[in-house]
């Protein structure tokens, strides 16, 4: 069989190299926590993950937070690169490699990681809006992989999309046009996925995940948060650009 002849490759089936590499990082984060030993693993989440204590309000008085004024920066995103234990670790990655392969496809590697982390950074804002003052860390990926979702939501459905009646082949299949967010809301299909993903926040507790160590927990402010950034803030990011309903 000559070159021209050759079914193509269909990207559904292989993942992005981004999102393999950010599947990798959670897992390689989570093994050096694990290698370095509890004391050291506490300092890291001092240090990456977003505790809400650190923007006023705090029960403990005045605290010298490590890492300073740019901590309380990056924590806006580095604590998704941080999990409570490999059953979190594991869940991620299996939702980030569902979810994050099509919006990477679509997007390509910089315009995806701009938008993780912009999903990151709006779980966080909603988390501490709720919980101004709280000394817990905030911990997981669940908030950009949210906003994963969401962006998919917005094109998978489509004609020639992933998940439609006829989809289109290789990677035309992630590169059709999208309606306007106000016209897709109106699409039975959509608001069909957001009623399932609202209820398995719901059925996984509101979307939290507890842990022992540390208090580390994530919570379903943080994951509405991502989801919400994700639905709207697509457009921002999409190059294809966006069809009219017909």
């Amino acid at each position: 069989m000559d070159a021209f002849n050759r079914p193509r490759a269909e990207p559904m089936f292989n993942v992005p190299q981004v999102v393999l590499a950010l599947t990798g990082a959670l897992v390689a984060v989570h093994l050096i926590r694990e290698l370095v030993g509890r004391e050291a693993s506490v300092d890291i989440l001092l240090y990456f993950a977003f505790i809400p204590a650190r923007y006023g309000g705090d029960a403990m008085g005045l605290v010298e937070w490590p890492g300073g004024v740019a901590a309380d920066v990056w924590t806006f995103v580095t604590y998704a690169f941080l999990h409570a234990d490999w059953g979190h670790v594991t869940i991620n990655s299996v939702w980030l490699l569902a979810f994050g392969s099509p919006v990477a496809w679509r997007f390509g590697t910089a315009r995806f990681l701009g938008f993780f982390v912009m999903t990151a950074a709006a779980g966080a804002a909603a988390h501490l809006v709720l919980h101004i003052g709280d000394p817990l860390p905030l911990v997981g990926a669940s908030a950009a992989l949210s906003g994963c979702m969401a962006a998919a939501a917005r094109f998978v459905f489509e004609a020639g999309g992933p998940l439609s009646a006829f989809r289109a082949h290789g990677a035309a299949a992630f590169r059709v046009p999208a309606l306007p967010l106000a016209q897709a809301l109106r699409d039975p299909r959509i608001v069909a996925f957001l009623a399932v993903w609202v209820l398995l926040n719901f059925l996984f507790g509101l979307g939290s995940l507890g842990s022992d160590f540390a208090g580390s927990t994530i919570a379903w402010e943080a994951h509405l948060g991502g989801f919400v950034a994700g639905l709207v803030g697509f457009a921002l990011f999409d190059p294809i650009g966006g069809r009219r309903w017909s």
